[in-house]
């Protein structure tokens, strides 16, 4: 039998399938993203009707914009929107009403940084398989849309998203980056997959100067992602190649300053946004010069790093859920003297203190990094200096600014005329 938890989370999945916003790209002057056709009603079962009305009823609503308590709030829902929001409102006639009791009503959460798949291996129709139900499990967690920063072997994130968004499968709402863009600082993946391009990986693409840079975003704009992701410190490879003798992290650079330029450029002239992986050194001044739209990890971020930060008016996504499951390795590497998490935990309060916007991202993966149990970084987020009302706001209005096509004025709170992620 269905808790009444679970019936709302339902309910807002049904209300949330729509994941992209009408009109919401055009504003941006980017056409809007590819919806998959579907010939029948039943290929759009998880779409809310247009003339379906809902009435929810708590004990108190999160408003997520000044992070205070709501009481006694009623939501009239309509279709996927908001139509109405306010304490003890008159239901309509014929509303389907759920009442929650003592409960309290959040908005949908959105993560910033998920890689619903990684597991390499897989022939690439599993790994479709498999990162659905990882997109599923966010969203039964609470989290109505991620932001996937690469789930590799080929753009089925880009497919996923279009079949969510048709109302064919229930599932987040979702932004995606396709394939990463990383010219290998000191590892390679040695299968002779990678050498396969639609398979494969984004490693291997040959971006040695801006102009093939520029054709690396040209070829995942035609694809149809939302985002370019570019490495320019090594990525999350264990602990091997990670750190000096001194239990400094290495920090090879691969992108020039001059290449990140050219990507960001020719992505911002596609109407796409820039993610960016990066540790710290000569990588992350490049991400931060270069205005990169989503500068994550940052784990040695200085004082320099934080006024480009600011200066750019740029978003900071600290990634800890997979720290945590790094944290072993790292330590037994450094024996005992140092790791990502502790680095991070350095960069948050820096970034803290000074007014950086930070935004909830977890970079969860796989089993060792698992979907979601996302919620648990709040915890951290509190330990490292936040109020607990600052950590979660951090998943809510920020986040969805962060967003590409203007996504505030459509999530990240509850409120009139916003989709009804709930």
């Amino acid at each position: 039998m269905r808790t009444q938890r679970t019936l709302v989370m339902l309910l807002g999945a049904v209300i949330a399938a729509a994941s992209v916003p009408a009109g919401s790209q055009e504003a941006e002057g980017t056409a809007p993203a590819p919806r998959t056709p579907s010939a029948s009603r039943e290929a759009r079962k998880f779409l809310a009707p247009a003339d379906q009305v809902v009435a929810i009823r708590a004990a108190r609503l999160f408003d997520s914009r000044s992070g205070k308590m709501l009481a006694n709030p009623v939501i009239i829902v309509r279709g996927e929107r908001i139509a109405e929001v306010g304490a003890g409102l008159p239901v309509p006639a014929g509303a389907t009403m759920i009442d929650l009791g003592s409960a309290t009503v959040l908005p949908g959460m959105i993560d910033g940084h998920v890689h619903l798949n990684l597991n390499q291996p897989d022939s690439p129709s599993k790994r479709t398989l498999i990162a659905l139900a990882n997109g599923q499990v966010d969203l039964e967690a609470g989290f109505t849309t991620v932001l996937d920063m690469d789930s590799r072997g080929g753009f089925n994130t880009v497919e996923i998203r279009d079949a969510i968004n048709s109302g064919m499968f229930l599932g987040p709402r979702m932004q995606v980056v396709g394939q990463s863009i990383n010219q290998r600082a000191t590892n390679l993946y040695p299968d002779l997959q990678s050498l396969r391009y639609y398979e494969g990986f984004t490693e291997n693409k040959n971006t040695n100067s801006p102009w093939l840079a520029r054709a690396a975003v040209r070829e995942a704009k035609l694809h149809g992602v939302d985002w370019i992701k570019i490495y320019t410190t090594q990525d999350f490879v264990g602990p091997v190649h990670m750190w000096r003798s001194d239990a400094t992290l290495v920090n090879s650079p691969s992108l020039t300053l001059e290449e990140v330029e050219a990507i960001v450029d020719e992505a911002h002239r596609l109407g796409l946004r820039v993610a960016c992986h990066t540790y710290g050194g000569e990588g992350m001044r490049s991400c931060l010069s270069a205005g990169v739209d989503s500068p994550n990890h940052l784990l040695e971020l200085d004082d320099a790093g934080v006024k480009l930060l600011l200066q750019k008016k740029l978003f900071f996504v600290p990634t800890i859920d997979d720290l945590i499951s790094l944290e072993k390795a790292d330590l037994r590497e450094t024996g005992g003297r140092n790791s990502r998490l502790r680095l991070m935990e350095q960069a948050f309060k820096k970034a803290l203190a000074a007014g950086v916007t930070i935004v909830f991202g977890s970079g969860a993966t796989s089993a060792t990094i698992p979907h979601g149990r996302q919620a648990d970084q709040f915890a951290y987020f509190v330990k490292w200096g936040m109020t607990p009302v600052q950590a979660l706001q951090t998943a809510y209005l920020p986040a969805a600014r962060m967003l590409n096509y203007g996504w505030e004025s459509q999530i990240g709170s509850i409120e009139k005329g916003k989709f009804a992620d709930i």
